[in-house]
């Protein structure tokens, strides 16, 4: 566990810059027909929007140690504790040793699969786009139950007793998003409120928060007027006590976005990957995961095609297409704001 959260925590801004541009051009050289959004390194001969299958079998992997990580809407930590049953679950059913890893950032973890040091994740609903398109994600389930795969809402919180109304009412004030490749945390409120009478970057600067935790918690310290928080992290922060609701009122709420995606990398040997699938599929949530997930008790089957349709819309309409340019800008953020909360934390 030590060599691979080393390995992982060497991960920085500059490595995802050199792979971007050296396997590029590797990339180029290979014959591909189709290729769609993808990044130069991954082909779509299919047109499933997700990256096919090395041909080359020199290319499969089949790894003695699979390592799985889960996007870090909140503090990352949380989440190791809450997977495990489904690890140890995964180790029994794949007979292979699972490392969980707990990424620092959406970029760090995007960087981490294409680079080949993470095989299986769980990916936040916006960075899915990234992870598929600059890493050869390929995702095929969401949380969910009998019903079909969880669905969360972007919720614009205020404090109860606060004077505001509706999102027009925050013109010049304080509003928090939470990082530039969110979904709900960023791209959402950049094509959802200005109907709503409040144009972002032009009624008001968004302020990066971090996470969608953090939003939440500044709405109700007052460091923030409002903020557009995923309602499934809001309400889990709700279960678990470290949210009141009756602080809060919710002032806007969006339609249905898909939840975060479950994706292995490509590159996998086709007998594990059928494999991982299966064991997802076969996996009954205990109890606490259960109550953690607001009630979903099983990991559904989905397709990036379909069920991130409505995500892929919001990003080109809010100018944030899932391409090589914008995720760079998105990595050198995350990477300038981690240096500064390290500069900024108190030294032993």
């Amino acid at each position: 566990m030590i060599d691979v959260s080393h390995r992982f925590a060497c991960a920085s801004f500059a490595a995802a810059a050199v792979w971007m541009v050296v396997g590029g051009a590797t990339a180029m050289a290979q014959e591909c027909r189709n290729r769609g959004q993808l990044d130069t390194l991954y082909c779509d001969e299919n047109n499933d929007l997700v990256a096919d299958v090395p041909t080359d079998p020199k290319k499969l992997r089949d790894p003695s140690t699979l390592v799985f990580a889960y996007t870090p809407v909140e503090d990352p930590a949380v989440y190791q504790n809450v997977f495990k049953p489904f690890t140890d679950f995964l180790a029994q059913c794949t007979g292979k040793r699972v490392v969980y890893y707990p990424v620092q950032s959406n970029s760090a973890e995007i960087e981490a699969m294409r680079s080949g040091r993470l095989h299986v994740a769980g990916f936040s609903t916006g960075p899915t786009g990234f992870a598929v398109n600059m890493a050869g994600a390929v995702p095929f389930a969401a949380k969910g139950t009998e019903k079909g795969p969880q669905g969360y809402h972007l919720l614009s919180i205020v404090k109860k007793d606060s004077l505001y109304q509706k999102v027009s009412d925050l013109k010049g004030k304080r509003v928090a998003h939470t990082s530039p490749s969110s979904n709900s945390g960023h791209l959402a409120p950049l094509v959802l409120y200005p109907p709503e009478g409040l144009k972002p970057n032009e009624d008001y600067k968004p302020l990066m928060s971090g996470g969608h935790d953090k939003s939440a918690l500044g709405v109700a310290s007052g460091d923030y007027d409002m903020a557009g928080v995923a309602s499934d992290v809001f309400e889990r922060m709700i279960t678990r006590g470290t949210l009141k609701a009756d602080d809060f009122r919710i002032i806007f709420t969006s339609p249905l976005f898909p939840t975060s995606s479950f994706a292995h990398a490509h590159d996998l040997h086709p007998d594990l990957s059928k494999k991982i699938r299966a064991c997802f599929f076969a996996f009954d949530f205990p109890p606490p995961m259960r109550k953690e997930f607001n009630g979903d008790d099983r990991f559904f089957p989905i397709t990036y095609k379909d069920a991130w349709k409505v995500v892929r819309e919001i990003a080109e309409a809010s100018g944030t297409p899932y391409n090589k340019a914008a995720f760079e800008a998105e990595a050198k953020r995350e990477a300038e704001a981690l240096a500064k909360k390290q500069q900024e934390a108190p030294k032993p």
